[in-house]
């Protein structure tokens, strides 16, 4: 029996690779001769750079750059020959910001900018940048205000990993949809609403693009548009940009059952998320069957549409969230979610 273990991380507790680790160990204890492949995953979001730069054979720098509430931060980055992957969530992430501080309206994405330039220092000729996990919505503004930065990634190729198809502005868009998300209050969200609006309008009168309704411009707080509108960047779907360059669909071969998770599933899954994107490869590829575990479950009838044949809650349902995000409270409930699903085979 071969399974394959691809889980994306399960945010503000432990990240894919452990969450990786933890199914496989338990898989290969309960099922002795197994096969069981480890492949944790991303969608843009934290953890991308440091799963594609093992996936890669390069290296982990750190630089320390502006957080999001203007302190320095230590943020690190990838490096696989001249090309450079960073996740914006390390320059300014909601997982670097208390819970009860966390406001898109006083949060800048100038750490952004400034990586950049350190991997622009590392040689890198072409930068991926995962946009999941921000804590922002400045329209990118924080990281053009970076001095000299427009004129260093002059030629320079950007890739931008996004894991919504969120617009800059408008009823679906990125201060709309993601600020409440953020820590955003409704009258905080009209404000934003507005300065995403001013920005967009400087955006198209200073290079002539024209981001309000692209598709992934509004990800990470409009980085996405600012990325596209001010250095040409290529906008495309993160898991799927992830999925190609880890190998995914060679390390499926011949599996007989594909684990997947995150730290909630719901509808929103089904829009571009790890799990989703690993379904889809799937069905692809003889139809193999995919469990989905993750923290908390909702919305399990559309998830059992979508094509998932096993859904699993690795946190029980009365246990409160701040317990159920301690690391080693995580691991054992994951454990017994693997047993379970086993037992449900």
């Amino acid at each position: 029996m071969k399974i394959v273990v691809a889980p994306d991380s399960f945010k503000e507790c432990l990240p894919a690779r452990l969450v990786a680790s933890v199914l496989a160990s338990a898989f290969r204890e309960s099922v002795p001769g197994c096969e069981v492949v480890e492949c944790p995953l991303a969608d843009g979001g934290e953890g991308t750079a440091e799963i594609l730069t093992a996936a890669l054979g390069g290296r982990m720098c750190t630089a320390t750059v502006t957080g999001p509430l203007g302190k320095p931060v230590e943020a690190a980055f990838g490096v696989a020959g001249e090309l450079g992957i960073l996740d914006v969530a390390s320059a300014c992430g909601l997982a670097l910001i208390p819970p009860e501080r966390r406001n898109p309206l006083y949060t800048t994405t100038r750490g952004v900018g400034e990586l950049i330039l350190a991997a622009l220092g590392e040689g890198c000729r072409h930068i991926v940048v995962g946009l999941g996990g921000s804590a922002t919505c400045d329209g990118g503004e924080g990281m053009l205000s970076v001095p000299g930065l427009r004129s260093a990634a002059s030629g320079v190729r950007l890739t931008v990993l996004c894991d919504v198809d969120t617009p800059f502005i408008g009823p679906s868009g990125a201060a709309r949809v993601f600020g409440p998300q953020k820590g955003a209050s409704p009258s905080d969200v009209e404000a934003l609403e507005q300065r995403m609006t001013n920005v967009a309008a400087r955006l198209r009168a200073d290079t002539g693009v024209d981001v309000r309704s692209v598709p992934g411009a509004g990800a990470a707080g409009g980085l996405g548009g600012a990325f596209l509108a001010c250095f040409g960047a290529e906008l495309v779907s993160g898991v799927e940009e992830v999925l190609r360059l880890t190998g995914f669909d060679q390390a499926i071969a011949g599996a007989d059952l594909i684990v997947t998770g995150e730290g909630r599933s719901d509808r929103q899954t089904l829009a571009g998320k790890v799990p989703y994107g690993v379904l889809q490869h799937a069905s692809g590829n003889a139809g193999i069957p995919v469990a989905l575990l993750s923290g908390r479950i909702e919305d399990p009838s559309a998830l059992l549409e979508a094509g998932f044949r096993h859904l699993v809650a690795v946190s029980p349902p009365d246990l409160p969230l701040a317990e159920a995000l301690c690391p080693s409270v995580a691991a054992a409930n994951l454990r017994r979610a693997a047993t379970r699903l086993l037992k449900a085979q």
